[in-house]
């Protein structure tokens, strides 16, 4: 079946590989446009345009996938189906109805609707999450399943972990619906939960939460946007891996015993196993004790 593919991240590059090794490899991959990223701003492609290079795919990137030239450009290609995943933006008509679409959502829908539902189910403590592959309409990610296949949230995922096996099990189901065009079915009205698009206050490890809700948003957000908490000098230490720990520490300070660093929680401690300074690399905290015991004089 000849397709366009509309995506843009790395989950989406990981569905795409399976894409391309089937026999509905894309005519046409499209993606959003390059962007000013890290420190010193340079415009960078997104990692989908990467990937199409390398396979030798065409890679078309409009300002809008919904504009006149992006529907002129999809139409060129004569597309059977338009498949999607992690593209980033809105499809709205005429193109929402120009073709047959399957959207990759990697929830098990109804559950997790909306930008984040990886990051949402970890920290929700969710046992298990999954993928769906359905038809995408105006209302966003309440379209028809056609396909769904459930895998358990272990304790030590992270958000890193997690996305691998969904990625590769978005491409195994999206080939598996080209292939064999199941029927898709209306999703039920009981269950529907919304995955708010994560921000900045999210990154902020609040010392009024448990130390389990902490740990999970710390797996929640590894290691693609990272947590913190602030230092008594305001500076932030990034926490790239934590635990709930019994140790008891003021709410709201971190505290040091035998090389382990802690942090004052709701209801005891969280300790920080791995942590990253400003502008430094992540270390183990024993390591980072060793030179920054001295940060650890107030509340955060």
């Amino acid at each position: 079946m000849r397709t366009v593919y509309l995506g843009t991240s790395d989950f989406a590059v990981t569905v795409l590989g399976h894409l391309a090794r089937s026999e509905h490899r894309p005519a046409l991959i499209v993606t959003r446009p390059d962007r000013p990223r890290g420190r010193g701003r340079k415009l960078q492609p997104p990692p989908m345009s990467e990937a199409a290079r390398v396979l030798g795919i065409e890679v078309f990137q409009p300002e809008s996938v919904n504009s006149e030239e992006a529907l002129e450009r999809m139409a060129l290609a004569e597309p059977a189906s338009v498949c999607i995943c992690a593209f980033g933006a809105l499809i709205k008509e005429p193109l929402l109805s120009a073709y047959p679409m399957l959207n990759v959502h990697p929830s098990l829908l109804p559950r997790w609707r909306g930008a984040a539902p990886i990051e949402r189910a970890i920290e929700a403590g969710d046992d298990e999450t999954g993928v769906s592959i359905m038809r995408p309409t105006a209302e966003l990610d309440a379209g028809p399943v056609c396909l769904q296949r459930s895998v358990p949230i272990r304790p030590i995922d992270d958000y890193g972990s997690l996305s691998r096996k969904l990625a590769d099990l978005g491409g195994e189901l999206l080939v598996k619906v080209l292939d064999e065009q199941p029927e898709c079915r209306p999703q039920p009205e009981d269950g529907v939960t919304f995955a708010d698009k994560v921000g900045p206050k999210d990154r902020r490890l609040d010392p009024d939460r448990t130390a389990t809700e902490l740990e999970r948003r710390v797996r929640a957000l590894a290691p693609h946007v990272g947590t913190y908490v602030e230092l008594a000098d305001g500076e932030r230490l990034g926490v790239r891996r934590a635990a709930p720990a019994r140790d008891p520490v003021p709410q709201g300070s971190l505290a040091a015993s035998d090389g382990r660093l802690f942090f004052g929680c709701a209801d005891g401690a969280l300790e920080l196993l791995e942590v990253q300074p400003a502008g430094g690399r992540p270390m183990e905290a024993a390591a980072y004790l060793r030179g920054h015991a001295a940060k650890l004089g107030g509340g955060v």
